[in-house]
């Protein structure tokens, strides 16, 4: 079965402007809350901004939301979920500064506790963004090599190697060699606390 893109991307935006006003929270407040802009909040709503994943959860966080709500989860109760190989919704960056892909691999589960992913990382990517939020993750490398920045330390990761670490720490990771690395990623973010939402 071909792999579709079952999400576009203007989704996201309409989303988390949903979310937010469900939440009853100007652009302000949630600048305030999550440590962004209002500017740079307010592109993302209209589409006119790609953020990547670490930014979607600090978001998603504040929200009360999954980030597998924000690239289209299904909203089905169940106690099980079941993806097949080629039923992952795919969200492409490439095009972008940040010019990578992931794919959803548990969006038939709703209000997960873990974010699981396939990350392909570009080889020369065009910007190097370090990426820093609140949780811990997972990345097994299924194919490739990477070169992997957390604080001030830098590892080289290998096909078959696997780095559990606090995503509190800057971290960021790039292609090593003439091909694309891909990843299973696991995002873990503990989830906001009620009282912190009306701080």
């Amino acid at each position: 079965m071909k792999q579709k893109t079952l999400f576009v991307e203007s989704e996201i935006g309409r989303r988390i402007k949903s979310s937010r006003i469900n939440k009853k929270l100007t652009l302000e407040q949630l600048a305030n809350k999550t440590g962004f802009t209002r500017s740079y909040l307010s592109r993302i709503e209209k589409s006119e901004k790609s953020p990547p994943l670490s930014t979607l959860g600090i978001i998603a966080r504040v929200l009360g939301i999954t980030i597998s709500f924000l690239v289209g989860e299904e909203q089905q109760q169940t106690c099980f979920g079941i993806v097949k190989k080629g039923e992952r919704p795919l969200v492409t960056r490439k095009g972008t500064a940040l010019d990578y892909s992931y794919e959803a691999v548990a969006h038939t589960f709703p209000n997960k506790k873990m974010e699981p992913f396939i990350l392909t990382l570009p080889y020369k990517p065009k910007k190097k963004t370090m990426h820093q939020h609140e949780g811990e993750e997972i990345l097994f490398v299924l194919n490739g090599t990477m070169k992997f920045l957390h604080g001030y330390r830098e590892y080289i990761v290998e096909e078959g190697d696997c780095i559990y670490f606090d995503s509190g720490f800057p971290h960021f990771g790039e292609s090593l060699g003439r091909k694309e690395t891909k990843c299973f990623m696991v995002i873990y973010t503990k989830p906001a606390e009620e009282g912190s939402l009306n701080s």
